[in-house]
């Protein structure tokens, strides 16, 4: 069973920064299946960072440049260091990890990010 625990959501003054963490517990295949999503009032859920299975990143275009997505692989964890962020920002962050064996997801419990003046 894998386990998802989040960290590092907090509200923070427009061009401010933080640092999110997602470690998972339990049987990983491989670390490059997670990645990060978020969703904001009113609006889908969307996909914010991930890898590809080489372990290169991508991003959602409204973040690029901004965001910056990293990886610990002794200790199964990803983080999201969000710089420049802007009140748009403002959503529940949630780390997601795509099960092979089995084939099923998992998702944290969601952090929320507010950004205000």
């Amino acid at each position: 069973q894998v386990q998802l625990v989040e960290s590092g959501g907090g509200t923070v003054q427009p061009g401010g920064s933080l640092r999110l963490s997602c470690a998972a517990s339990g049987t990983i295949f491989s670390i490059n299946r997670m990645g990060w999503y978020r969703q904001a009032p009113g609006k889908q859920r969307v996909l914010v960072a991930g890898f590809t299975s080489s372990g290169s990143t991508y991003y959602a275009d409204s973040v690029k440049g901004r965001f910056t997505i990293s990886k610990d692989n002794a200790k199964n964890t990803v983080f999201l260091q969000m710089d420049s962020l802007k009140v748009e920002d403002t959503a529940v962050y949630t780390c997601k990890y795509d099960g092979v064996y089995p084939r099923r997801d998992y998702w944290g419990q969601g952090t929320q990010v507010t950004v205000s003046s």
